[in-house]
């Protein structure tokens, strides 16, 4: 197995370039609760995360893996450095030496994709368009099998960054219950290296069967969203699901959410036209707009 170059800086690399198969690995050594050895919940606490947050992920399938797909979405130093920084102040080097074959590998893989999507285009003499030639699909999300059908998924999400903090609780609401919706979450479910644009695109129209549009005053500026909605209302206005969100704050706001999310996929799922509802204080539901508060 071939090692990292000695050059890379593994403190640059993002944690995204670890695939699944390593961070099932990871799982295996830090899921178990140990009474000696440093568990995920050390490692969680290493990385930032609050009492709260820690107890939420101990009813996922694996908290070590859920942990690492929120701490790659939510920090900008979330590296393959830094991962083996925290598993050295833990005390769990016998990780650190049985994995690390294995995370060099995976960033010698990554380095070499970002180097050829870096070199420019080859030029060739003529474009001969009239025989028609197979196309070799790629895998865009982190479940994507490329020799298998694609990932697909109930709902796209459609969020700015510093809402992050309320998606992620929306989120754990519709995916660790008994509902099991799958939802793509752009920052946590696709994979590096090709262009935004195309892979939204592709996530939006053939992959997910509707798309849950988080409204904010950041929501306004962002190009991205601003992409994403007009390429989804193109396609079909009935896939949209609206969620407001106000700068007050109401107790309610996540069940309230929930509730008419799952009413689509649940009770509605004839229904072409999207609706949603306007959470009062008195904690009752007008149809008109779903407007939650600023979940910071």
């Amino acid at each position: 197995m071939a090692c990292v170059d000695s050059e890379v800086d593994l403190w640059v690399v993002p944690l995204v370039a670890l695939n699944m198969s390593v961070r099932k690995k990871l799982g295996l050594y830090l899921n178990p609760r140990n009474a000696v050895a440093a568990d995920w919940m050390a490692v969680a606490e290493e990385m930032g995360f609050n009492y709260l947050e820690i107890k939420n992920y101990e009813g996922t399938k694996s908290p070590t893996e859920s942990v690492l797909e929120d701490w790659q979405a939510r920090c900008t130093d979330a590296t393959v450095g830094k991962l083996l920084s925290i598993l050295e102040e833990v005390e769990r080097r016998d990780i650190v030496e049985d994995l690390r074959p294995l995370m060099d590998e995976d960033v010698r893989k990554y380095c070499e994709n970002q180097k050829k999507n870096a070199k420019p285009p080859l030029q060739v003499p003529e474009v001969d368009s009239c025989v028609p030639r197979p196309t070799e699909r790629i895998g865009i999300t982190l479940q994507d099998d490329p020799e298998g059908a694609p990932e697909l998924f109930d709902a796209f999400i459609c969020y700015c960054q510093k809402d992050f903090a309320f998606v992620r609780e929306m989120i754990r609401e519709l995916e660790q219950t008994e509902y099991k919706l799958k939802l793509c979450v752009f920052d946590r479910d696709v994979l590096p290296g090709s262009c935004v644009w195309t892979i939204t695109s592709e996530l939006i129209e053939k992959r997910c069967k509707r798309m849950v549009v988080v409204i904010s005053d950041e929501y306004l500026d962002s190009d991205a969203c601003d992409f994403q909605t007009k390429f989804a209302l193109s396609l079909c206005p009935g896939k949209f699901i609206y969620v407001t969100l106000s700068s007050y704050l109401h107790p309610t706001c996540i069940c309230a959410c929930k509730l008419l999310i799952l009413s689509f996929f649940l009770c509605r799922s004839s229904i072409q036209t999207a609706y949603s509802c306007d959470v009062q204080a008195n904690d009752k539901a007008v149809p008109q707009h779903l407007t939650l508060p600023h979940h910071m």
